[in-house]
């Protein structure tokens, strides 16, 4: 054909731009040689990915502008809060006082160390939805709800009534929904919140013209604030497939959340403000009212809480770097359950490393994922870690969705943050760190518990497998900086 020559050089020339465009706009060595593999060895399909995926073509000026108000809305409270961090770290006992330089990596990332609260560990949505509803029940001035799904199914309508009626009371309440996880209740659940007076809006509006750009960068949080007292953060989205009532064996989710109640909460209502500043176009007036003054008010316990929180507008992937600290302090023993686990290098060395001095780590997965892709990807991460003596179980009684870390019993980390790329470069995401013995250790008792419904991987057996196993795996770890 006589367009043939024309259309391979073309092509060769766009080809050439979009490699160039990766490796000037993608910062991250194993994600731009990724994208470069991809684009071309899946000729025009590859391309189409990285257009569609890999490009966030307003995050300078969106997210800029969203740093912008946030800096602005931390000016007014933060002298107090970092006050008490200095406070909250003097006041912690020698067996709980935590990490000094993880404490402060954080209190320099805004994130204030908060002594006097009250931590409650909740597994699953049985023990979670109960202490949700009761909590909104009590709600006197307002209620801040921030989620990346929430489904119109039982739980979802049983939470919404309770929010149309306590804004019938005179409660304000907003609602955040990410309008990808949560767009099944776009046009059901968040109309009707509107419709009664809840102010709703949802984060990053998804829209087929802006599609290109919006499937990345989602807010993966789950927040409730009450009352600027009591708050919940952790794995568990509003959905009735965490409530496990008896169903057949396989369709058992297993996640955990915290409830806490003090000073820790002021971390999460910021970023509630700053989520709620940016996607609303609004700003909120009269800021501090949602801050309470903690000096007035009953120390509700005695565990020392701190938040850290990332995402595309963070200076440093401030999550990432404290799993870091978290792991390089560990002298004993390391306890992981997570979902995705598709670590970057600076995490793969942190676990390896830990297990080759000696400590004692355990790494706690789904025997089966909800992609395939991604239980490839993570699959090809095993031998290493087996090899280096990180012991390996399989969860079997469904899909453990818990992201969860404790450190020597003295640390334990709950949130929403899963240990892949997406969570430390794509999404925005929240973990609670609380520097307590006893919650440590009953989140470790967790831990063994559901070890009971696992299988430990054999590290023998894990390196004999046929080449047919193994290639899937390989091929998807070339791609795992993507998923």
């Amino acid at each position: 054909m006589v367009w043939q020559p024309l259309l391979e050089v073309l092509y060769v020339l766009l080809l050439t731009a979009v490699c160039g465009r990766i490796i000037y706009d993608t910062n991250n060595t194993a994600k731009t040689l990724a994208y470069l593999l991809l684009v071309v060895f899946v000729p025009v399909g590859g391309m189409v990915f990285y257009f569609f995926f890999g490009i966030n073509y307003r995050k300078r000026t969106l997210y800029n502008k969203k740093i912008v108000d946030d800096y602005d809305l931390w000016q007014r409270v933060k002298k107090e809060m970092y006050e008490r961090s200095v406070v909250a770290y003097q006041q912690a006992t020698d067996a709980d006082r935590p990490d000094k330089r993880l404490v402060r990596y954080l209190v320099k990332e805004m994130s204030p160390l908060t002594a006097g609260n009250a931590v409650t560990l909740l597994t699953n949505g049985e023990e979670k939805f109960p202490a949700v509803l009761n909590a909104l029940e009590a709600a006197r001035e307002h209620i801040h709800i921030e989620y990346y799904i929430y489904e119109n199914d039982n739980i979802g309508r049983a939470i919404k009534e309770v929010l149309i009626r306590k804004a019938g009371e005179g409660v304000k309440i907003r609602f955040i929904y990410d309008d990808f996880g949560s767009r099944s209740i776009r046009h059901s659940i968040a109309k009707q919140l509107r419709a009664a007076g809840v102010e709703t809006f949802p984060f990053f509006r998804i829209t087929f013209m802006a599609l290109a750009s919006r499937l990345n960068y989602r807010n993966h949080r789950k927040i409730i604030i009450v009352d600027g007292e009591k708050g919940f953060v952790g794995g568990i989205n509003v959905s009735d497939r965490y409530i496990n009532n008896g169903g057949q064996r396989g369709s058992y989710w297993r996640d955990t959340h915290l409830m806490i109640e003090g000073p820790g909460v002021a971390y999460l209502q910021y970023l509630f403000i700053g989520d709620w500043n940016f996607c609303s176009g609004q700003k909120i007036q009269n800021v501090r009212q949602y801050f309470p003054d903690y000096k007035l008010v009953e120390r509700p316990g005695d565990k020392v809480v701190q938040i850290a929180a990332s995402g595309p507008d963070s200076a440093h992937p401030t999550i990432l770097y404290s799993l870091l600290f978290a792991l390089h302090q560990a002298e004993d023993e390391i306890l992981i359950t997570t979902p995705y686990l598709i670590p970057d290098q600076s995490i793969m060395d942190a676990i390896v490393v830990a297990a080759l001095g000696g400590v004692t780590v355990k790494v706690l997965v789904p025997a089966i994922t909800d992609s395939k892709l991604v239980g490839w990807a993570a699959r090809s991460y095993y031998e290493s870690l087996l090899s280096a003596g990180v012991k390996l179980y399989a969860y079997q009684k469904g899909f453990i969705h818990a992201k969860t870390m404790v450190v020597d019993r003295k640390l334990a980390i709950v949130g929403t943050a899963n240990m892949d790329y997406r969570s430390f470069d794509l999404n925005f995401e929240v973990n609670a760190l609380v520097y307590d013995t006893s919650l440590a250790t009953s989140l470790a008792t967790v831990f063994e518990n559901d070890l009971n419904d696992a299988t430990e991987i054999d590290p023998t057996e894990w390196v004999r497998r046929s080449i047919s196993s193994r290639l899937p795996e390989k091929i998807a770890r070339l791609v795992s900086p993507l998923l």
